[in-house]
């Protein structure tokens, strides 16, 4: 195999479950390297500002917390580096993964931290306004509009969970549902409907979100009778699921249904010994910065007694 590198502990994607993987690894003496992915510091930098994760007493943006992670990962003697895994062995040990489609490292222990991507509805002003009222996190910004008139779009679980949630925040939540009905629970779409200021507008579609610098308002569509409404409003909140970034990992690791890989309960361990995973690619429960931090501290601590038994 031509150009091939061989490690003690890889780690593949950054984010705040990767930083912390290699924090910890690094002080382990685990030598790790990370290879940042497509997004170096993932979903969180394209965030504004960060109030809700502990030991930021005044916020901070999302992009520099993300640097400060990299910057400790590297203080701490994590080798960061830029480029993205494209394809995986874990037939044998070390275990082989192939970078930019061009050199291949060998690695005894594999940590995976490759996250999960917010679906969108691929509209060019959900895009431009994205971090500007636009959002697909209400618990992570919902905060950032109390009292205010919000929308959401879905019509699963999440998007219940999160409508309820801006519900107690915001003056009126504006819900989109697309169909005639919605794929959450029964219970979850009772409690919805119970909710005095959600109001649920069914076989509806978002058309644009309006505003210049900020959102102001959004053009929606009833898909039944065509009838165009436009409604003001200071965010625009979308819930139409996350996708796993595993597809790297197809036919080597267990997954559920959607694709999240599957970690052994109170583990980051994988069907296969040796390769560990942490942060959303594996938990499309949570999905917050801090539970991704603590699953990528113990994802390193997996690796690192994996790793101690090789030594032995």
């Amino acid at each position: 195999m031509p150009d091939t590198e061989k490690l003690h502990c890889l780690i593949i994607g950054s984010g705040p479950a990767g930083y912390t993987a290699a924090i910890y690894a690094a002080r382990a003496n685990l030598k790790p390297v990370l290879y940042q992915g497509l997004q170096p510091g993932g979903q969180l930098t394209i965030t504004t500002e960060v109030e809700n994760y502990p030991g930021y007493p005044n916020g901070i943006m999302g992009p520099q917390m993300m640097i400060d992670f990299e910057q400790q990962a590297q203080r701490m003697g994590a080798d960061i580096r830029w480029g993205m895994a494209t394809k995986v062995d874990f037939s044998s040990k070390p275990f082989k993964v192939e970078i930019d489609e061009e050199k291949w490292i060998e690695a005894d222990a594999v940590i995976i931290a490759t996250g999960a991507s917010a679906k969108w509805l691929g509209l060019e002003s959900e895009q431009r306004l994205n971090g500007h009222g636009v959002s697909a996190c209400a618990v992570c910004d919902g905060f950032f509009f109390k009292g205010q008139e919000v929308a959401i779009v879905g019509a699963g679980d999440t998007a219940c969970e999160e409508a309820l949630y801006l519900s107690k925040l915001c003056s009126t939540v504006h819900m989109l549902v697309r169909r005639g009905e919605m794929r959450a629970s029964k219970v979850m779409q009772d409690r919805v409907l119970k909710t005095a200021n959600i109001i649920v507008y069914w076989n509806t579609d978002p058309i644009e979100v309006l505003g210049d610098k900020k959102v102001d308002s959004l053009k929606m569509q009833n898909n039944k009778t065509g009838e165009e409404t436009i409604i003001p409003l200071k965010a625009f909140f979308v819930a139409i699921g996350h996708k796993p970034n595993a597809d790297l990992f197809k036919g080597w690791l267990d997954m559920d249904e959607q694709g999240y890989l599957l970690t052994q309960p109170g583990s980051a361990k994988t069907n296969i010994e040796g390769v560990y995973a942490c942060g959303d690619v594996q938990d499309k429960i949570y999905r917050q910065a801090v539970s991704a931090a603590g699953s990528g501290c113990m994802a390193a601590l997996d690796a690192e007694r994996y790793l101690g038994t090789l030594d032995a």
